[in-house]
């Protein structure tokens, strides 16, 4: 009976509840922001067509690096379009109304030069006979006049001739480049600048308009990350401050400092479906371009943005923290057992809070604290 009443009662004894820990610490204290973020060139040059035609394939490949002046493609005339035989027919009439209106000028301008040759013998006629005191001096006005009247005609004639020509020469090349186009004329598109091809938009030979993407060029060692934040945050975030690159596929993380925080925000649904406004912040890459060679554009990463610093501070893990009454409370763990202390705490991050009193560096507080731990509990660390 002695033996089943110890049993029962080790039994009705509390248990001691199973739990995290982590020490408390003196450490430099960093406010940071953290949120996913992506790579980008921060010069992309998008190559388009100036004119409309045929492009030829283009032989270049993403990766590819170009030089300025090289030829990234050649546009071609487009193939002109078939014809019907009413429209060939046509094309032909004009060809011969052309040759018509030919013939019809150089009949006229040689009209026109035979009235002046016939003006100017006048003319010579009536100077001598005026030099005789035969003819009278109106007469003499009246050939000047004509013969003045007969050069502007003739040197007309000879401007509709050339005119008469142009058009026929527009007709029969508009009759001959029916699909005939001249396949060794062409326009080059050359690089603006030295850098790679970051993607090809048009590959194959196809026809494109005036202004389509052809390629898109850019420099990969001249990277910037772009992150969005919510805009509570971006109110903090100010141009200089330090920022870590984390999880990009290297061996360590890179440093970087924040060069611009844009003005203008935008909306943005969260995995949740809750509308969120949010806000790009531009950061530069200021570790050595040897550690992060194999980093290229449209890269995702995670950035924390350091946006409060304090040196020696007493940092507990925000894990350990909990509100009760409108303060911040934590268990602190002394001689197998978790007392319930009512802390102060100066500064919150998203890992860490700084606590200004009523804790020390040196004191063992338990992470993440289970429902059933109260003041006094008997506690077993994991």
């Amino acid at each position: 009976m002695l033996i089943a009443a110890a049993g029962l009662y080790w039994l009705l004894l509390p248990q001691p509840i199973l739990v995290e820990t982590a020490d408390v610490v003196t450490t430099t204290f960093q406010d940071t922001i953290e949120e996913d973020g992506r790579t980008r060139v921060r010069d992309r040059y998008m190559v388009s067509a100036p004119l409309s035609g045929r492009v030829q394939r283009l032989m270049l490949k993403a990766g590819d690096v170009v030089h300025t002046g090289q030829k990234l493609a050649t546009i071609t005339p487009p193939v002109s379009p078939l014809l019907d035989l009413r429209v060939r027919q046509e094309l032909e009439a004009q060809v011969g109304a052309a040759e018509a209106g030919v013939e019809e000028a150089e009949a006229l301008h040689e009209q026109a030069k035979v009235l002046l040759a016939q003006a100017g013998a006048d003319l010579d006629r009536t100077k001598q006979l005026a030099q005789r005191n035969v003819a009278a001096v109106a007469q003499l006005e009246r050939e000047q006049a004509l013969f003045q009247s007969a050069s502007r005609q003739a040197d007309a004639a000879e401007r509709r001739s050339h005119a008469a020509t142009h058009v026929l020469e527009q007709a029969r090349a508009a009759l001959q480049s029916v699909g005939n186009p001249n396949p060794g004329e062409g326009f080059s598109v050359l690089s603006p600048i030295d850098g790679r091809v970051l993607r090809v938009e048009q590959e194959s030979e196809s026809v494109v308009s005036m202004a389509a993407p052809l390629v898109e060029l850019g420099d990969p060692g001249d990277l910037e990350v772009a992150v969005d934040v919510l805009t509570t945050d971006a109110a903090r975030i100010r141009q200089g401050d330090k920022a870590t690159i984390a999880r990009w596929g290297g061996p360590s993380d890179l440093q970087g400092v924040v060069r611009r925080v844009e003005p203008s925000g935008f909306t943005k649904i969260s995995a949740l479906g809750v509308e969120e406004q949010r806000v790009w912040v531009i950061i530069d890459i200021t570790s050595p371009r040897q550690t992060w060679t194999s980093l290229g554009d449209g890269y995702r990463v995670e950035v924390n943005i350091v946006v409060e610093q304090i040196g020696e501070a007493t940092v507990v893990p925000m894990g350990a923290l909990f509100r009760r009454d409108d303060a911040w409370n934590v268990f602190v763990v002394d001689q197998g057992r978790a007392h319930l202390r009512e802390i102060k705490v100066s500064r919150l991050s998203a890992r860490v809070a700084a606590v200004a009193q009523d804790i020390n560096p040196g004191d063992i507080v338990v992470v993440y604290p289970p429902s059933a731990l109260a003041d006094g509990s008997k506690i077993r660390v994991k």
